[in-house]
């Protein structure tokens, strides 16, 4: 009797085009089971090697080695130094109270006031927020151009709050869109946290100050750095 022909499951109904979908064949094959079934661990329990009496003494017969070994090297992962990280260095030309110009981001042109350097490495800087619209914020120092013109922040006193778990945003729960929330238009104005107002302005405070005394350093800071034709970085003393 001739053999029957392997005929697929999922025959094409045109070129390229076959009969089930993905989703359909995933339940008729049964992928779903293998893929939700837990892998059960298996129990290795320790032999302990036997000892029998030998002559007038005893011995211990060990476990014999395995026969053939594989013919390749089992994979190893590689010693990982993600727990090792050194400390970024911070720049010379940057100290608290230093100007500084923001080369990218939401407030690229910006001028902002270093206040420290964070844990991470990143830079905590203020506008401040009344100035120019900047508030507290991160900023990573290969994006900023340090200015020789340094604000004195000896008298702002920075929380230890003021660390990288501050700006850490809140998970958000994850639910499903409906119709309705689809084709809706309007958008809700994200709400700022009362605290933050609070801690914005008592860091900003003594900056102000500071910054009010000083003839024509509020414009300097509210104007936005920008580069005219024929004007090049490398050749500008900031």
């Amino acid at each position: 009797m001739p053999r029957k022909p392997h005929a697929p499951r999922n025959k094409p109904l045109a070129r390229g085009v076959p009969r089930y979908s993905r989703s359909v064949m995933y339940s008729k094959t049964g992928t779903w089971a293998v893929k939700n079934k837990k892998p059960t661990q298996k129990k290795t329990e320790a032999k302990a090697p036997k000892v029998q009496p030998f002559g007038k003494g005893t011995r211990t017969i060990q476990q014999k080695l395995p026969r053939f070994y594989p013919t390749e090297d089992v994979p190893k992962p590689l010693p990982s130094r993600k727990s090792h990280h050194r400390p970024t260095r911070l720049r010379s030309s940057i100290t608290p109270g230093t100007i500084l110009i923001l080369l990218a981001g939401r407030f690229r042109g910006k001028r902002v006031v270093f206040l420290k350097q964070l844990a991470s490495g990143l830079l905590l800087v203020t506008g401040p927020y009344k100035v120019n619209g900047v508030p507290l914020r991160r900023v990573n120092q290969a994006y900023v151009i340090a200015t020789a013109t340094v604000v004195d922040v000896s008298g702002s006193k920075l929380d230890p709050k003021f660390n990288d778990d501050y700006f850490k945003k809140a998970e958000k729960e994850k639910k499903k869109k409906t119709e309705a929330d689809f084709f809706a238009t309007e958008s809700q104005k994200k709400k700022i946290e009362e605290h933050r107002v609070a801690d914005q302005k008592a860091v900003d405070a003594p900056i102000l100050t500071v910054i009010s005394k000083t003839e024509r350093l509020r414009e300097y800071l509210k104007a936005k750095f920008s580069l005219k034709r024929g004007q090049y970085p490398h050749d500008l003393k900031f």
